[in-house]
């Protein structure tokens, strides 16, 4: 039976409400695998909102896999929904490979955000205010975490985005997310150890932690993101390193069952997860995603980056660790570059503040939506029915699967000879072969015209 109390003068929405509590009821057990839901009207009716509401929480929770809709017979909770919380711990108190091309090239390169929407006038304008008022002591050396007044607007900003509960002591504010994941290297890892990342994935990557001598092991994934159940039994890693909200490159997500298999795995194994969440707040089917994070703060170790949401000059990253981190990574910030610039912070900080951030995320998703159907549209109409598209669902990328076609050498000098230039998947695996026929095509920063313009070009050579 679900039981939900609603309450109108908070500031979150009704739809997010009677997800949080259905989600909670699932992952305590409250509510039993296959257990039937009431279905939207009736719950509608019985909360007093209007269906729509109800609807869109319960495809919030499909699309996480906490429940599972069976064609004429209604809405159910899934199997593996439930996660053991183990001995309640108590809340600690805490005071890729840039590729040179061609001028007049287009470039289906992913992750750069649109360059055109970033309004360079209103940093400007932040920028002077925090000048002006900027006391002497602003410009000495500062705290290797970040300022206080970025973490106390993060901190509340992952509340509202991502439902990440922390206080801003447990947030470090990096030079880019790159270097979070190089602090993390450093804090975990030396000669011989062991973790465990995706393949395909972003390379630059494994190159960090093999940097440590660490071993790689490399696990495959599917359109769900990493396949948890081939988790080594006969490994020890300190690391696993996964993009669970969007992975990266095919842009599955992970569902509720692998994040509870994940973390089982990690408690068994004394080890820690990395959750790389690069750009998930463009999610276009709905709001973004629960972090693996909130499910086990302890275990997870939360990276983020504004280079998607903003721009990646800005060079601005961060990371929300387990309280027991906090110092021994603030040590080793301090003695790889003492401290990110302090004054962007202090922008970024009034940037979040005003509701900027808020707002130009909202305005950049409905852009890049139309930039993506723009995308899969030409395609589908160059290529017909020889193209498949993967992880539409979030992020400033998709992958394009061409029947029948290998991107190899040959062809990607043909396409840039045309004047596209195309990442096939294979550039990104471990283990090559599985993924011949797929290219991954960034669309945030091309106009609509572009991606037309480009999709002509691969339509001419692939078929000439």
């Amino acid at each position: 039976m679900v039981w939900l109390s609603l309450d109108k003068s908070l500031g979150e929405s009704l739809t997010r409400q009677i997800y949080l509590q259905i989600r909670k009821q699932i992952l305590s057990g409250e509510l039993m695998r296959q257990e039937q839901l009431p279905s939207t009207r009736l719950l509608s009716i019985e909360l007093s909102v209007s269906r729509n509401v109800v609807i869109e929480a319960y495809e919030q929770l499909l699309a996480e896999g906490f429940i599972e809709a069976r064609q004429g017979s209604g809405t159910y909770v899934a199997e593996g929904a439930y996660l053991d919380k183990g001995e309640a711990k108590a809340q600690p108190v805490v005071p890729e490979k840039v590729v040179a091309v061609q001028r007049d090239i287009i470039d289906f390169r992913p992750g750069v955000p649109g360059l055109d929407l970033f309004n360079s006038n209103k940093w400007a304008r932040l920028a002077q205010r925090v000048y002006q008022d900027a006391p002497k002591s602003l410009f000495d050396y500062q705290a290797p975490e970040g300022m206080v007044k970025l973490r106390k607007e993060l901190s509340a900003y992952l509340q509202r985005s991502r439902g990440i509960n922390c206080h801003e002591d447990q947030i470090i504010i990096t030079t880019g997310a790159t270097q979070a994941f190089v602090l993390l290297a450093k804090l975990f890892l030396a000669a011989g150890d062991e973790i465990i990342m995706e393949d395909p994935t972003s390379l630059h990557f494994p190159a960090i932690f093999a940097d440590r001598g660490a071993s790689p092991h490399f696990l495959p994934v599917d359109d769900e993101g990493l396949v948890t159940e081939l988790l080594p039994a006969n490994k020890q890693p300190k690391l696993i390193f996964v993009t669970p909200s969007h992975q990266f490159p095919l842009g599955g997500i992970l569902p509720v069952q692998r994040r509870i298999q994940l973390i089982c795995y990690a408690r068994e194994k004394g080890c820690f997860i990395v959750e790389d969440d690069y750009d998930s707040e463009f999610r276009f089917t709905g709001p973004p995603l629960s972090s693996l994070h909130e499910l086990d703060p302890e275990h997870v170790f939360y990276v983020g980056t504004f280079s998607k949401a903003l721009i990646p000059a800005l060079r601005m990253g961060y990371m929300v660790l387990p309280e027991a981190f906090v110092e021994k990574c603030r040590e080793i910030k301090r003695f790889q570059d003492i401290h990110t610039p302090a004054l962007e912070q202090l922008i970024l900080a009034k940037y979040i503040e005003e509701g900027m951030l808020e707002r130009q995320i909202r305005r950049a998703k409905k852009i890049y939506r139309q930039r993506r159907d723009v995308l899969m549209q030409t395609l589908s109409d160059a290529f017909a029915r020889k193209v498949v598209f993967h992880g539409i669902s979030t992020g400033l990328h998709l992958v394009a699967e061409f029947k029948g076609i290998s991107f190899d050498d040959i062809l990607l000098e043909q396409l840039q000879g045309a004047g596209v230039q195309v990442y096939p998947v294979e550039f990104y695996s471990i283990k090559k072969g599985f993924h011949r026929g797929k290219a991954v095509m960034g669309f945030a920063n091309l106009s609509p015209g572009e991606i037309m313009e480009g999709v002509r070009r691969m339509q001419t050579t692939i078929f000439t």
